[in-house]
């Protein structure tokens, strides 16, 4: 296929420029008054080219060679083709593409930085893991760091040279954090001996970065059990001389890597801590408020989560579509009757079709709400306005539990279809769309599992949210689109996304009455349901925002013209062929993917109690152990 497909940056742009213009936000927030639209297209441009040039094939071939670890040495080696590609990545300056310039950033919006990101983790979302954990890690520093952190790690960690992580998981500490059994002792001055284990750590340890600096969460000796006593500390693999250079080893080995299904090209290791009793730790922040700082890193890591599962799912739809373009296989239906038919590329099969409109109504509602949401938290974050910033913080918390779990559930589906498309071939290695598939479904686990998700959705965001404000605000802004949307778009798809608020809404108000009820098993066994159809009403109004945007624009270029006419025009000028096909892809999904979301909601009416009747005795047949 030709690599320049990874992303369809034609409806990239239309996200960014058309929907979310963002372009004007050089007229509303100062520090932006020096970028415009052709300097954006021109990082995009050259994300794009480094995506195309330089890591696509590295991923290939890094999947293929994976990682090492050798057990006497206990050294990590990643593969070596992402090198060289890690090193343009830098090079080029995007790892600080939206980070202040006071730290060597270019201060650009997050949407912008959000695009580029796009383009890098649809070449390879297991490389881009490596500067992806440095650069949450980075801006931990930034935030908590004491000064003298601050003149020495973040330098460093902007140039490539250190690398970082997060460091939260342990054998008996996953989703529940709390339980967490790496300890802390304060030292004469003031540091802390840190000792414990920690796994699942993404780029825990590897051959490319000189220096790694890890964030872990661990208890002081003699603080409280449970999350309110977990405090967080810096913790370098080589320790730091005042001068910046590289001390002594720390006391921090990497005692494994795990064999994986997907993401081989990640070194995900098992660290230990002070196995020598020598390993030494700064506080970061204040003591007993590791979750709360860690929070910032984690939010930052749903947020690129939901991005991996977007550009999983896109770059296995632009393969999908490049393959159909081209393989050829059986008559055109209207001549199965004839003998001498000629055979014509798949895509012309009605079936195809439909996979190929699935998978696009999917990847580009998809992109619409990964963009949405980091230039909401964006606003959030420049905003001198104090009713302008509670509206961003208030939508943004809603919208990262719908996005990292909808996008990464959903990318697993379309990576599979992705495969479906290629038929036999698309399950052999011979074609990348199998290795998509296998990455994704990670994306569906890390960072809070989506059931973990799901449940911050139904009660923090939702019914234990002081007034309701992320629900309110998220839904007011889709009666706005709705109520812009008359007169532009067909009335059924706008009356489809008002009748599926009108039925959420009712859902919500009996969970509430759950809720008063103490029926919280209820509330947790209906969570991750309420959270797959949320995603579906996000989709269909994203999908309708764009009809908004696109029907008039289409109408301008294409005009009345039907039939050999039409198909001329969409042939010969891009622009028509874009937005009669993003046209297309909407009205497919509200009027052919949507009507599924109110089954959803029927089901959460119905309040079928099977789940909370069931007890360990309801699944026989399991092995022993």
């Amino acid at each position: 296929m030709a690599l320049n497909q990874l992303v369809d940056s034609r409806d990239q742009r239309f996200v960014l420029f058309e929907l979310l213009e963002v372009q004007k936000m050089k007229d509303k927030y100062p520090q932006y008054a020096d970028f415009d639209r052709d300097t954006f297209e021109e990082f995009l441009n050259l994300a794009e080219r480094i995506a195309v040039d330089k890591i696509y094939q590295a991923g290939v071939d890094g999947d293929k060679e994976g990682c090492k670890h050798d057990g006497k040495t206990k050294k990590v080696t990643i593969p070596s083709t992402y090198k060289a590609a890690i090193d343009a990545y830098y090079e080029a300056g995007f790892m600080g593409v939206f980070d202040d310039p006071e730290i060597g950033g270019m201060g650009m919006p997050f949407a912008i930085g959000m695009g580029c990101n796009e383009f890098f983790s649809a070449a390879s979302v297991p490389m881009m893991m490596y500067p992806g954990l440095s650069h949450g890690c980075m801006l931990l520093v930034q935030s908590f760091g004491t000064d003298k952190h601050k003149e020495i790690y973040l330098p460093k960690m902007m140039s490539g040279e250190w690398g970082g992580t997060m460091c939260l998981t342990e054998p008996d500490a996953g989703s529940d954090v709390g339980a967490l059994k790496t300890k802390a002792v304060k030292q004469a001055d003031g540091t802390y001996k840190i000792t414990g284990q920690k796994i699942f750590i993404s780029s825990g340890d590897n051959d490319y970065y000189k220096n790694m600096v890890h964030p872990v969460l661990a208890r002081i000796e003699g603080d409280p059990a449970g999350t309110k006593g977990i405090s967080i500390f810096l913790v370098p693999k080589f320790r730091v001389k005042p001068d910046g250079s590289l001390g002594e080893f720390n006391d921090v080995e990497c005692a494994g890597i795990e064999h994986k299904m997907g993401i081989k090209g990640s070194a995900t290791c098992t660290l230990s801590f002070g196995d020598n009793g020598n390993c030494i730790g700064e506080l970061l922040g204040e003591e007993r408020k590791g979750m709360k700082i860690m929070f910032q890193m984690m939010n930052e890591a749903r947020l690129g989560v939901g991005l991996q599962g977007l550009c999983l799912a896109s770059v296995g739809y632009m393969h999908a579509i490049t393959y159909a373009k081209n393989r050829l296989q059986g008559v055109h239906v209207t001549q199965m009757l004839n003998p001498e038919a000629k055979s014509v590329t798949i895509i012309n099969h009605p079936d195809v079709k439909r996979m190929l409109l699935w998978m696009k109504a999917h990847v580009e509602g998809m992109r619409v709400l990964s963009y949405l949401l980091s230039n909401t938290l964006n606003i959030e974050h420049v905003t001198k306005d104090k009713a302008e910033e509670e509206k961003a913080l208030a939508l943004a918390e809603i919208l990262i539990p719908i996005c990292k779990a909808g996008n990464t559930d959903k990318s697993v589906e379309v990576t599979s279809e992705a495969v479906q498309v290629y038929g036999g071939y698309g399950f052999c290695a011979d074609y990348p769309v199998e290795m998509f598939m296998r990455d994704s479904k990670i994306t569906a686990i890390y960072e809070g599992t989506n059931g973990i998700q799901s449940m911050d959705l139904t009660f923090r965001k939702i019914l234990m949210n002081k007034d309701q404000a992320n629900y309110k605000t998220m839904t007011s802004l889709m009666k706005d689109t709705c109520a812009k949307a008359k007169g532009v778009v067909e009335d059924k798809y706008v009356a489809a996304v008002e009748k599926g608020l009108a039925k959420l809404d009712e859902v919500i108000e009996m969970m509430k009455g759950q809720m008063a009820g103490g029926k919280f098993l209820h509330l947790f066994m209906e969570a991750t349901p309420l959270q797959q159809a949320m995603h579906m009403l996000a989709l269909a109004w994203a999908h309708l925002w764009a009809l908004t945007v696109a029907t008039p624009k289409a109408k301008a270029i294409i005009g009345d013209l039907k039939g050999p006419e039409r198909e001329e025009k969409l042939k010969n000028d891009p622009e028509a062929a874009y937005y009669s096909g993003r046209i297309l892809s909407a009205q497919f999904y509200i009027g052919s993917v949507f009507p599924l979301y109110f089954g959803r909601i029927q089901s959460l009416m119905d309040n079928e109690t099977a789940v909370v009747k069931s007890s360990e005795y309801t699944f026989t047949g399991a092995l022993a152990e």
